[in-house]
């Protein structure tokens, strides 16, 4: 398709263009003029952009390299975090990481999946895939929180939860089972976010929260994209026809009542500007916090009930 009726292929085009030009501009007020209208047209085709996406190309968006993950949002909005490390039962997992932390004027628990950047890193955090142990160890800072009275925020960006056998061994399935019900009946308020991928119950198990919410360019499903086709296509390039199938999108979610609030991004998403998509969340997490303070505890955990067996009910009986 010729780039003039593409707005992706213009925009791929024009920052080219930028790196380029950056380079030998110096101080040629021409080129520093010329530079200034492309950045112009990037961020107009980046709103363009965002706003066509098909549900694969939000899920390509969601696993960008370079988008935020919990870590970089920890220390823009959470200052004083001080981290726990292990599960007091067998080891500690990097995958997973908790603690305290300042959140405008409160003091609140913070706790989300990490994914690592370089090779190194990645090993480290094991791609971002608990074990059971990082489960139990969310558990426990669950509980914690809980003894001190403070709100919790979880924020995920998950693949799933490892598939290994030493998961398996270790009980993989009974973690997160246990988690499912620890959380629903927590005494303290508990918004999550899913902030890049959540994937199934290796999501859902830090997610049984009173708001759950979505970045725009996020996804949460059941399964991924490729293991949907796999399974009912035999053919994992059918992936795009499965994402548009499991409605995985931010917006889906929030249609079928998964999703509390829809988070904006900065256009072209979150990977091009950190800190203001870090306003964004803080100011949403800031929000529902808010609301959820002011409730007594019954009726906090009363809703919480209902949010989560009122979802997917598609017909109602009188």
């Amino acid at each position: 398709m010729d780039t003039a009726t593409n707005p992706q292929a213009e925009l791929q085009k024009i920052e080219q263009q930028i790196e380029q030009l950056q380079g030998a501009a110096g101080d040629n007020q021409e080129a520093l003029q010329l530079l200034e209208g492309l950045h112009q047209r990037v961020e107009a085709l980046r709103r363009q952009v965002s706003g066509k996406l098909t549900p694969w190309e939000r899920t390509e968006m969601a696993r960008h390299p370079m988008r935020p993950y919990p870590l970089d949002y920890v220390e823009r909005i959470f200052p004083e975090f001080s981290e726990i490390h292990g599960d007091r039962g067998f080891a500690d997992d990097a995958a997973m990481v908790c603690g305290m932390a300042r959140f405008r004027g409160r003091e609140v628990g913070v706790l989300g999946t990490q994914k690592g950047r370089d090779t190194k890193q990645r090993v480290h955090r094991n791609f971002g895939q608990p074990n059971p142990e990082g489960y139990r160890k969310a558990l426990r800072f669950f509980k914690f929180c809980e003894k001190w009275d403070r709100p919790v925020i979880a924020l995920i960006d998950v693949v799933g939860a490892y598939p290994g056998l030493g998961a398996e061994e270790r009980g993989q399935a009974e973690a997160i089972a246990h988690n499912l019900r620890e959380m629903s009946r927590l005494r303290v308020p508990f918004v999550a976010a899913i902030t890049g991928e959540g994937g199934s119950g290796g999501a859902l198990a830090i997610a049984v929260a009173d708001r759950v919410l979505m970045q725009e360019n996020s996804i949460y499903s059941v399964i991924s994209p490729e293991g949907c086709a796999s399974i009912m296509w035999r053919d994992s390039s059918k992936k795009d026809i499965a994402a548009a199938a499991l409605r995985i999108t931010a917006k889906d979610n929030f249609e079928l009542g998964f999703c509390d609030e829809v988070i904006p991004e900065p256009p072209g998403g979150a990977q091009n500007d950190y800190n203001a998509a870090a306003t964004s969340l803080a100011d949403a997490l800031d929000k529902h916090l808010s609301e959820l303070e002011g409730l007594p505890l019954r009726q906090l955990l009363d809703a919480r009930y209902k949010k989560f067996r009122e979802m997917a009910q598609y017909y109602r009986t009188v």
